[in-house]
């Protein structure tokens, strides 16, 4: 990159959890479909809707990282369900609930790699012109009845509701961006998509959403292995081109920031595929929160920073993958103690 960029500030909304144990007694969730994901619980809003938890999350790491409205020359809002409002621009209502400026303020539907897509167009887009300073990046969802079913709709990855926020900039942060990378393979796009026919309305065909029928669809068109085939390369080569990019090696990574997803989807696709030691992730809180959608790498690093994990001199790939098929790597050196902690 010819102009540094840094992370100057993070914010995350998170509301309360609710115990996966406590969703099988009520008859909420069946336990076949959370039996080998060893997610304990997942963090679920009664009323808040996502665009307003993205509000909260965005105030937090503005104020973290000293930004004006007068610093702030993007706003990109990375999200997967519904916001809160039908047709309705819901980064302009980030930007009139924060910053209130005029830059442009712009919504990322790339379903879980929103957040680094964001990244990626924020970084290019702050060194593009001189005198660009900062950039904020949200995300947020609220995965609930009657269009998705936390446990179901996905099973194998129980969903939660919350939202992050990172400020990107030029001026300096407690983390620099070493690389970022992006990779995409639309011949997996039918994977989420399925082989029902185009539609007028949102859930004409069925509510709540069903990926793995759509996955099943999609595997007896092309077979299995045509999928995992081509899953496997194109993750292989998202992280092998982001360590590259940051004169790195996967093993010298002091963490690896990996979706939130269930431990089967881990284990296979993660710790075993490329020898990643659990430890070295965020599973162990991750677990308790649940996926966030575009959401899980922005919420991580947060984690790792303010819990003190993530020391100076550390670093960190964060690995996204979202429907489309879309991967997303970057790597971050945490260079200083962020000054909230």
């Amino acid at each position: 990159m010819e102009k540094d960029i840094f992370v100057r500030g993070n914010g995350t909304r998170l509301p309360e959890t609710l115990l996966v144990s406590d969703a099988i007694a009520s008859g909420e969730c069946d336990p076949r479909l959370v039996r080998r994901t060893e997610v304990v619980s997942v963090a679920v809003s009664p009323r808040e809707s996502a665009a307003e938890m993205a509000v909260v999350a965005a105030r937090v790491a503005l104020e973290r990282a000293g930004s004006t409205s007068a610093d702030v020359d993007l706003i990109l809002h990375a999200d997967t369900y519904h916001q809160g409002q039908d047709l309705w621009p819901v980064a302009s209502y980030i930007q009139r609930e924060t910053v209130r400026n005029t830059c442009s303020a712009i919504e990322i539907r790339q379903m879980s790699c929103g957040g680094m897509a964001a990244v990626d167009l924020a970084t290019s887009y702050l060194t593009a012109q001189p005198g660009r300073a900062d950039a904020l990046l949200t995300t947020a969802d609220r995965m609930c009845l009657p269009g998705v079913n936390r446990w179901s709709t996905d099973p194998g990855t129980p969903y939660a509701d919350g939202a992050t926020a990172i400020v990107l900039s030029t001026r300096g942060g407690y983390a620099k961006l070493r690389s970022i990378v992006m990779y995409a393979d639309s011949e997996l796009e039918g994977v989420h998509r399925g082989d029902e026919p185009f539609s007028p309305a949102p859930f004409s065909h069925r509510i709540p959403v069903d990926f793995e029928a759509a996955k099943q669809a999609f595997t007896r068109q092309f077979g299995l292995s045509f999928a995992i085939q081509r899953v496997n390369a194109s993750q292989r080569f998202a992280i092998k081109q982001a360590c590259a990019d940051a004169d790195a090696e996967l093993a010298e990574m002091d963490w690896v920031i990996l979706p939130h997803f269930g431990h089967r989807r881990l284990e296979v696709g993660y710790f075993r595929e490329f020898g990643i030691d659990p430890a070295r992730t965020t599973w162990e809180w991750s677990r308790t929160i649940g996926h966030l959608g575009a959401g899980d790498q922005f919420a991580s690093l947060g984690y790792l920073v303010d819990t003190g994990r993530a020391k100076p001199g550390d670093r960190c790939l964060m690995v996204g993958v979202g429907a489309g098929y879309t991967w997303g790597c970057a790597v971050v050196d945490i260079i200083a103690h962020p000054g909230w902690v």
